[in-house]
């Protein structure tokens, strides 16, 4: 439901976005999911409504590297949750988890260069903007992207 909801908006900036998944795909993705959390392979997380069963955000640690270690923090939100603070509340706590739990010693975040919203994101969570790879993939549209690049380390 949440994806349907948002897809018009996740289409802009999710290559996973491109239709609108079953229930059939959703309970495939989701079985996906929770084996590669448990292998430690990609770190899948979803953020509810408190004391309700609405589901608001998305979000996880991936592109692992245990030798770092360091993670990349994903993130969307759905359309009608959006712009309320849910998304830098679970980024906050994520790149928290990742330092004080799994001993990170950097975090990223990775967005499109034109999706201001996700950058804003980024720098209330504390991250810093490391530089901006140009022309380093394409949209859905077939033009060429350029990605920012935000990192937190520990020293």
């Amino acid at each position: 439901m949440a994806v349907r909801e948002s897809i018009e908006e996740l289409k802009l900036w999710m290559p996973w976005a491109r239709t609108v998944p079953t229930v059939e795909d959703s309970e495939a993705h989701g079985r996906r999911a929770y084996a590669r959390f448990l292998a430690r392979e990609d770190l899948t997380y979803r953020g509810w409504l408190k004391d309700s069963e609405t589901f608001v955000v998305g979000s996880g640690l991936h592109r692992i590297n245990w030798e770092v270690p360091k993670f990349e923090i994903g993130y969307w939100v759905r359309t009608s949750f959006s712009g309320k603070g849910y998304v830098q509340e679970i980024v906050c706590a994520l790149a928290e988890l990742a330092f004080e739990r799994l001993d990170a010693r950097r975090v990223e975040i990775r967005c499109d260069d034109l999706n201001e919203r996700s950058g804003r994101v980024a720098e209330r969570c504390g991250f810093q903007l490391e530089g901006i790879l140009r022309n380093d993939s394409r949209g859905l549209d077939g033009a060429l992207r350029s990605t920012r690049v935000y990192s937190k380390i520990r020293e």
